[in-house]
């Protein structure tokens, strides 16, 4: 509709997992021209449970209007418990840490808001952007597999490893800092017969996980945490990471060896580092960052809600802006960087995840014994969530 405010604004966002399927819905629904690259061939099938909580998150999701098919997906994940090597409870914290308001797979989550988009958006999968050059008509855009094509706004939600970021701002050494961990996820069958909550065992610097699916209990999921410095690896090989995970936890009890045997035959394998991205501007002239590539800390806990609440922030000031990328890009910046900042800054998750030493493991372990600590814990994460002051961009969309 060309009353729209982004009526004949044309723009790319390089990513299709989370971040990016949410800025093309608000974008495509304020009237932008929307085209979307993937570098996978699909929508992805790999990667975590995701969880939103407190007001800032389900109100955004609510004007999405996809709140209640979320619920409709829900895990229902309850407790997370850390055992020893017989099986038995160190400690459990409750289901409103561990899963928010509302917890649901990331393929889940990434197809909802690709449906809900892809009727006003063009999605481009297997291709990716490798040249980007600022002109006068806007961004020269050249990709591996398609026709060069120029926008007027780029946007880089792309994740950890940005390749948008790397064309725009620089290369990744620059912006992103490993915290000293690595992690690792693969499904296998549930022939453990574990339950639908999540053990963990540990072992100092190290973490193995197993749950069952919640919707399907003949299947389960592995979830792995190891400390090492950085690694130097082909991020496409998954023999190879397949290695350096079953090397990482060589030794291990409890699940620990039929998880590496389930691992050899997995067919997808996330596997990634524990990093946190610091990016000092997250525009530079046309191009902006969205969610992990410009405010990314892997597993950070908040990262996928504050990811959508930044998807919505910056689709709706440049609807607010009447496509004014300048202003636009300031106003997201300054509005969105210190709620980001909060989280990003709270901890270092591999830490919590897999202490160091056996000293930090036996604290950890004693500290959320304590249910005043657990209350505390659940407490201050919904706060992280919450103190924002969500704008109303909704009603300039249709």
């Amino acid at each position: 509709m060309s009353n729209l405010p982004l009526h004949g604004l044309r723009v790319l966002v390089s990513g299709a997992g989370v971040a990016g399927p949410a800025a093309a819905l608000w974008l495509s629904r304020f009237g932008a021209t929307t085209t979307v690259v993937e570098v996978a061939p699909a929508l992805r099938t790999s990667g975590f449970a995701v969880d939103f909580r407190g007001p800032t998150h389900l109100g955004v999701l609510s004007k999405m209007g996809v709140l209640d098919e979320l619920r409709a997906l829900q895990t229902h994940a309850g407790a997370m418990r850390a055992v020893d090597e017989e099986g038995r409870q160190i400690f459990e914290l409750p289901a409103e840490f561990a899963g928010g308001d509302i917890e649901v797979l990331r393929r889940d989550l990434s197809r909802v808001f690709h449906d809900h988009s892809a009727d006003r958006a063009e999605y481009l999968f297997d291709d990716a952007v490798t040249e980007l050059a600022h002109t006068a008509e806007g961004v020269h855009v050249d990709f591996a597999r398609g026709a060069s094509r120029t926008f007027d706004v780029v946007i880089g939600a792309d994740g950890l490893h940005s390749g948008v970021r790397r064309l725009a701002f620089g290369a990744e050494a620059e912006y992103v800092r490993h915290l000293g961990y690595y992690l690792a996820g693969w499904d296998l069958p549930n022939d453990l017969r574990v339950g639908t909550t999540p053990e963990q065992y540990n072992v100092p610097g190290r973490m193995a996980s197993v749950a069952a699916d919640q919707r399907e209990l003949g299947r389960a999921g592995a979830f792995v945490v190891f400390a090492s410095p950085r690694l130097e690896y082909d991020w496409h090989d998954i023999d190879q990471h397949k290695k350096l995970i079953a090397d990482a936890l060589a030794g291990m009890r409890w699940h620990v060896p039929r998880l590496l045997d389930s691992l050899r035959e997995a067919p997808e394998l996330y596997f990634d580092s524990i990093s946190r991205v610091t990016v000092h501007h997250w525009s530079s002239g046309r191009v902006a960052l969205l969610g992990d590539a410009g405010f990314g800390l892997t597993l950070g806990g908040m990262g996928v809600g504050t990811s959508v609440v930044g998807a919505y922030v910056l689709a709706g000031e440049l609807a607010a802006a009447g496509g004014d990328h300048r202003t636009a890009f300031a106003a997201y910046e300054r509005r969105l960087r210190s709620y980001a900042g909060r989280w990003q800054r709270a901890s270092n998750p591999g830490q919590f995840l897999a202490p160091s030493t056996a000293m930090r493991l036996r604290l950890r372990n004693g500290m959320f014994r304590s249910s005043l600590v657990r209350r505390m814990l659940v407490a201050s994460t919904t706060s992280l969530a919450t103190k924002f002051d969500l704008p109303d961009y909704a009603a300039l969309a249709t």
